[in-house]
């Protein structure tokens, strides 16, 4: 497996395109197979520059698992600039630009992002940079003229932009040479010495696959809405789960309202189905909890993408989710340093924080934090950050991986799941 996953990594720097993207995913689907003691060992054996390295780096770090040594990384970043760096690798950039679309139909969520990465900034007593904020009006052209105006105007370091279009955009102009985190992921990948930072559906879905696969449950029912976040976290849950040698055992497409698919789902249970992915907003996991119960599916592990708190917050209602598991924020489940509590932010003081806009308040948060340890995160293996969103971490790639804070609806209140814990 290893022999072949490092011929594909040596040709890889040749292909472009569709090749290169099916050849990528070989490589993981032939590293997934590995258990974490041996793919451990064998990263840890791969020499400097070996191009195998930074593809086994990314699988230990999807499992949440330890690097070797740092990636390799090659050229893009330079952080000789910045003021030196504080004990704890705070390091922010000289002058720092942030790219979001404060016009538009973005407009909305983009306040939430906005007065995350403030509250961040703010909570930081340390030298600061002063922050400019740029309108990218939600479009690739006006991503792309912010980010020139953000160049000319001497920033030295780029937030955003925020739209998967806009990211595109910017990652393929070929002069983009000052390094940015990107807050989505593009059709094109992270040009060296840029990020990609993503709440994006694919992500819950490599998540709920990873979560169900350490705990040996590897023959999944999948349940997913007919839109596109559904969709997109379907296809994702259900490649990683045959990467890594799992199969799904059944899948049910549902609209915004449920109908009655009791058939397909005892289908599921007789062939022997061990969990269920719930690709689903609050109100159809609830519509279907009855369905889940009268086929013994309900007494299976459930883990369900973020979308699942969508139209949840009423206890007598949501208490039919009870012991769903589900990919939470690490702000709201438990508290983070240097944010006040979630409970008091949402409520009294930030409209922009209420509701699911929590979320892209936390993620705002934490691409300041991402900006300000960004050293610490590149060259570093124990290089990871304690973020609202989770705890995260780089690839090799030019991607933020982030490990979720785990939580479960309890009494019909979401409640955050203890480390390990089902």
């Amino acid at each position: 497996m290893v022999g072949a996953a490092g011929a594909r990594a040596r040709a890889d720097a040749g292909l472009q395109g569709a090749a290169r993207d099916a050849n990528r995913r070989e490589i993981e689907r032939l590293l997934s197979s590995l258990d974490d003691a041996t793919l451990s060992a064998r990263a840890a054996a791969l020499p400097a520059g070996d191009p195998l390295y930074n593809f086994a780096g990314r699988a230990l770090v999807r499992r949440g698992l330890p690097l070797p040594r740092p990636f390799d990384r090659g050229a893009g970043w330079d952080f000789s600039a910045r003021a030196p760096a504080a004990a704890d690798g705070y390091r922010p950039p000289r002058k720092l630009a942030v790219l979001l679309p404060l016009s538009g139909q973005l407009a909305t969520a983009a306040g939430s992002v906005r007065d995350g990465l403030l509250a961040g900034y703010h909570a930081e007593t340390r030298a600061r940079p002063p922050v400019s904020f740029y309108d990218t009006a939600g479009t690739p052209a006006g991503a792309i003229a912010a980010y020139a105006k953000a160049v000319a105007d001497g920033n030295d370091f780029v937030i955003g932009p925020l739209g998967r279009d806009e990211v595109g955009a910017v990652f393929a102009q070929p002069d983009a040479r000052v390094s940015s985190l990107a807050l989505n992921r593009g059709n094109v990948a992270p040009p060296p010495g840029h990020l990609s930072f993503s709440l994006a559906p694919e992500d819950d879905g490599i998540a709920a696959a990873d979560y169900l696969l350490a705990r040996e449950h590897r023959n999944v029912l999948v349940i997913g809405s007919s839109d596109d976040t559904g969709r997109r976290a379907v296809e994702a849950f259900r490649e990683r789960l045959a990467e890594r040698g799992g199969r799904t055992a059944g899948v049910v497409s549902v609209g915004e309202t449920p109908g009655n698919v009791s058939a397909q789902l005892a289908q599921a249970a007789a062939a022997g189905a061990d969990s269920v992915f719930l690709a689903l907003r609050g109100a159809q996991a609830r519509a279907l909890a009855p369905q889940l119960a009268t086929t013994g599916l309900a007494a299976r592990t459930r883990v369900a993408g973020s979308q699942l708190t969508s139209g949840t917050g009423k206890a007598a209602e949501d208490v039919v989710l009870d012991g769903i598991v589900f990919p939470g924020d690490a702000w709201s489940a438990r508290g983070v340093a240097g944010l006040p509590p979630y409970s008091q932010v949402g409520a009294e003081m930030l409209p922009t924080a209420r509701g699911g806009a929590a979320r892209l308040f936390a993620f705002g948060h934490d691409a300041w934090l991402v900006s300000a340890f960004l050293e610490r995160l590149v060259t570093r293996t124990d290089g990871e950050l304690a973020g609202a969103t989770g705890t995260l971490r780089l690839d090799g790639f030019g991607n933020v991986i982030r490990q979720p804070q785990w939580s479960t609806f309890r009494a019909g209140v979401a409640v955050p799941v203890a480390a390990g814990g089902r």
